[in-house]
């Protein structure tokens, strides 16, 4: 019930019972006069009304009043009553959850307000709920975002420690005259720089990171060709797969003039994040280690599979995958590296350009990364307006 309707009510009580209680009061007098007119069979005249006078009780008038008293004291006390519990209680509560809210105390859950409880009271208590959980949320949010960067400043430190250890250990090599081959020398120099790259990677994942962490990745969208484009991106893959003696097979089934929206630098991004996660997991005990990449035509949308023959992932942790911080090898000393979000990128950057992604895997056999996106199809519009 609503206050207003509460305050009505209470006005009208207290207005119509005192009028009520005299009415009544005037009512049994004239009624008992009345009767008594009737017992003496005539007019009413100042002989009769003193009549009648004789047969009222002794302070007939004084006990009326008491009783007027009474029934307006059991009057306020009811109001009083309703008026307490059904306000001061519900002030009172939500006061009390409001203090536990000031002592940080987000569990603190306010006794809901019952059936009748419909009015602007109810209301406020349960707008403080939703309030409480918003809050709590928020807060749930902030200890996980504190404990994610935590992680990430862990396994960047570590991730970053692992090639600076090998650069400054083949320097030493270098300057103490253990490289001291022309075939030493160049092997030195390409360790460190692959190593260098190594370092230059984590450091431009953290960037990225920071740019999703505040959703301010920066996107330079324009018409791409597709087959040129990924022509260029596995001319410069494929060199860096053949120098670490991988398979590379590309097959692209799409017209020549397929076109899509996108940011070249991001997409090359992805490209080169999900190649990088299959080298880093691919199966050394098999005879050939092999990356397949196809372009396939979806109608309205092209569909880019990148397709590895590794160590593939188990199907628990299929679905977690795309999380980030998320391992499927949990283990520190397994030298895989990496600052685990990686493919939180890769998601994060092809749902901006409008496409989704996902993943599919047997383990032991390998993993195949599937993202699609949609065609750029000319309309009349933009042809009007070239």
């Amino acid at each position: 019930m609503k206050l207003k309707t509460r305050l009505i009510i209470t006005f009208l009580v207290i207005v119509v019972v005192p009028f009520l209680s005299i009415f009544i009061s005037f009512w049994a007098i004239g009624g008992f006069i009345l009767r008594g007119h009737m017992c003496f069979g005539k007019e009413l005249n100042s002989n009769t009304i003193e009549q009648v006078r004789e047969l009222m009780p002794e302070h007939f008038l004084i006990y009326m009043l008491i009783a007027i008293f009474i029934i307006l004291i059991i009057t306020a006390l009811i109001l009083t009553m309703w008026i307490y519990t059904s306000v001061f209680h519900p002030i009172r509560a939500l006061n009390m959850a409001m203090k536990n809210i000031a002592d940080g105390n987000l569990d603190y859950q306010m006794p809901q307000p019952d059936k009748f409880q419909k009015g602007e009271l109810g209301e406020l208590s349960f707008n403080y709920e939703d309030m409480r959980l918003r809050l709590k949320e928020s807060a749930e949010e902030k200890l996980q975002h504190e404990k994610q960067n935590k992680e990430l400043i862990t396994n960047i430190s570590h991730d970053l420690k692992t090639p600076i250890t090998a650069i400054k250990g083949y320097v030493e090599g270098i300057m103490d005259g253990v490289a001291d081959t022309p075939e030493k020398m160049d092997k030195y120099i390409k360790t460190i720089y692959n190593k260098a790259n190594d370092m230059d990677r984590l450091i431009n994942e953290l960037t990225v990171y920071s740019g999703i962490d505040s959703n301010r990745i920066p996107y330079n969208f324009h018409k791409i060709n597709v087959a040129d484009y990924f022509r260029d991106c596995i001319e410069e893959v494929g060199l860096d797969l053949e120098s670490k003696n991988i398979q590379l097979n590309y097959s692209n089934l799409i017209s020549p003039e397929t076109v899509v929206i996108a940011d070249p630098e991001q997409l090359k991004r992805v490209i080169d994040n999900i190649v990088g996660n299959s080298i880093k997991y691919l199966d050394r005990e098999k005879d050939q280690d092999i990356i397949d990449i196809r372009i396939l035509d979806e109608v309205d949308s092209i569909r880019v599979e990148i397709e590895d023959n590794g160590k593939g992932i188990a199907s628990r942790d299929l679905p977690k995958i795309f999380e980030r911080f998320y391992r499927t090898d949990a283990s520190r000393n397994s030298m895989k590296g990496g600052s685990g979000i990686g493919l939180s990128i890769v998601k994060k950057i092809i749902g901006d350009h409008g496409g989704y992604i996902w993943a599919t895997s047997k383990e032991g056999e390998g993993t195949c990364m599937h993202f699609v996106l949609r065609k750029y199809r000319e309309t009349k519009y933009s042809q009007k307006t070239k």
